[in-house]
């Protein structure tokens, strides 16, 4: 899990990269429609798609001569979940951390 969570997180570490997940949530898109945004060579954007493929964010498929790319839900679950843990684990421990400065708040009082 860790090394998805590492590929995952490296992947979504570029704001290209991460315009483009936020436009594939709108449904599948062209590499040439993903690319009209960005002002950058398509070379440079095909290498943000690999990132993006290798991460296992997004799939494509060809037909003809449009390759078409789709999010990957699975990867963006397993991450909710981490951070969901990650996020009760931290507010318990920083509920507990109040506590004690309250009772000792109540005991210096």
């Amino acid at each position: 899990m860790t090394n998805h969570l590492d590929s995952f997180f490296a992947a979504l570490s570029d704001p290209t990269r991460r315009a483009v997940i936020e436009r594939l949530i709108d449904g599948p898109a062209s590499v040439s429609d993903l690319h009209e945004p960005h002002d950058i060579a398509l070379p440079t954007f095909l290498r943000h798609i690999r990132v993006l493929e290798e991460a296992g964010l997004v799939s494509s498929h060809k037909k003809g001569r449009i390759r078409t790319v789709h999010i990957e839900a699975a990867p963006l679950r397993a991450a909710e979940t981490w951070l969901a843990r990650q996020r009760r684990i931290w507010e318990g421990r920083l509920d507990r951390m109040d506590a004690l400065a309250e009772r000792l708040d109540r005991e210096t009082s």
